[in-house]
């Protein structure tokens, strides 16, 4: 069994207050279709979506990266046709916030994962360099197998996505693959 993890692809990650810009613009309708493919397949698809509150000194990230991702905040929302496919099959699609880099930490995902029977991971969003890049380290020291869409990743760091998507190849022994 087979599950999408769709990561962190909303307006403050595309073009908002921490923004990957063209690269995330880019791979938007990519993200998008595939989605909807596992959706329509019938995979266990999930939204793993950043959430940071307002004025937050505790938060690790606080010291690294602008205020993004907030609370009930337009910037939090899906980016682009993305939200339009999550509205449509919002009971196909398992929405999940986090609070770090991975979508494993501190959430229930693997959970989630191992009672459903998935042992194959399908990775897309962004940044490729961080939140991708620590999911899909987590995923492979649980035992899942991976594949990452190179299409259907991006990030504001283009050095960090080459070297990211290298390292999912090389060290990770996950599968790197496009629709080209």
């Amino acid at each position: 069994m087979k599950a999408l993890i769709v990561i962190d692809f909303t307006n403050d990650f595309i073009d908002g207050s921490l923004p990957v810009g063209q690269p995330g613009i880019d791979i938007a309708p990519r993200v998008s279709a595939l989605t909807e493919q596992f959706v329509q397949a019938g995979d266990y698809v999930v939204m793993a979506v950043d959430l940071h509150e307002a004025n937050d000194p505790y938060h690790p990230e606080s010291r690294l990266f602008p205020p993004h991702n907030l609370r009930d905040s337009s910037g939090r929302e899906l980016y682009g046709t993305l939200k339009a496919v999550y509205e449509a099959n919002r009971e196909a699609i398992y929405w999940m916030d986090k609070t770090r880099y991975s979508a494993f930490c501190g959430t229930d995902l693997a959970l989630k994962l191992r009672e459903r029977g998935i042992t194959e991971l399908h990775l897309i969003g962004v940044c490729t360099d961080i939140c991708v890049l620590h999911t899909a380290v987590d995923a492979y020291n649980l035992g899942f197998n991976i594949t990452v869409h190179e299409d259907a990743v991006a990030s504001f760091n283009p050095d960090g996505h080459t070297w990211a998507l290298g390292h999912f190849r090389g060290s990770l022994g996950a599968a790197v693959v496009s629709a080209e």
